[in-house]
């Protein structure tokens, strides 16, 4: 249903039940998936791609062209998941020739003012609090969380399931399940609040506890650390996803608490 105040682009796709509110503008080479809801005052430019019932409030702008001096007008896009929620005035720009795609994954809730530059790649079910900004080049694991007003530094990941306190600087990678706060950003234990809600048993959360007490608690170098863990700690999906986090880290992994 689309307002006769609202502008849609003829060139843009749009599923049938898809509601466009009054004073929006859609663009050209933008498509939209059934359900979904976009209020109005809502910018989405050419390169958007978005799936089925998300909710796009007042204020945001989607896909706009990268804020970046290297961008040669390719042929990038914007990608939303399914049942993503999209709150006032967050600003979500296209890729570059780095990964030609922006995306954002499914049932993940963006909160206001956020900001995700180019080539950032969100997983699914991912929470950012006000205010939150990913500059470009970022990876963000599924079910990962941002406190308010968390500020992340271009080319950084975050593992999945990790939490991130609020006003943090994120100038190093997070690895997964674990809690980050702290200046400069540090250990502080893992995330076994947020794993248990998500079903996540005691044994598991503690296994985690284990591997992270080796890592940062103990006082040995990364090499070090990797080792024992590689030599004492049982396979796991859990265990071996945090050690191929580790080694894969091009930024180096934040620091443990303990650490100068």
């Amino acid at each position: 249903m689309n307002q006769p105040l609202a502008y849609v682009h003829p060139g843009a796709k749009i599923a049938k039940n898809v509601v466009i509110e009054p004073f929006t503008t859609i663009h050209n080479n933008v498509e939209i998936g059934e359900g979904t809801w976009i209020g109005s005052n809502v910018t989405i430019m050419e390169g958007a791609r978005i799936g089925k019932n998300v909710s796009i409030f007042p204020g945001a702008v989607i896909s706009a062209i990268p804020q970046d001096k290297k961008f040669n007008d390719e042929d990038t896009i914007t990608e939303i998941g399914d049942n993503t929620t999209i709150r006032e005035c967050v600003t979500i720009n296209r890729g570059t020739s780095d990964r030609m795609k922006t995306k954002v994954g499914k049932n993940c809730w963006i909160m206001a003012y956020c900001h995700i530059a180019h080539d950032c790649i969100v997983g699914n079910n991912c929470v950012f609090s006000n205010n939150s900004t990913l500059a470009g080049h970022i990876t963000v694991g599924d079910h990962a969380v941002l406190a308010g007003m968390a500020a992340v530094q271009q080319f950084c990941s975050i593992g999945r399931h990790a939490f991130i306190t609020g006003g943090s600087l994120v100038r190093k990678d997070v690895p997964p399940f674990v809690k980050a706060g702290r200046e400069p950003l540090s250990y502080v234990g893992i995330n076994s609040v947020g794993l248990r809600r998500r079903g996540f048993d005691t044994e598991k959360i503690r296994e985690i506890q284990n591997i992270y007490r080796i890592l940062y608690q103990r006082n040995y170098n990364n090499t070090q650390a990797l080792s024992i863990i590689e030599a004492e700690m049982e396979a796991t999906p859990e265990r071996d996803e945090i050690l191929q986090f580790i080694k894969d880290s091009q930024r180096g992994i934040m620091k443990g608490y303990f650490s100068n």
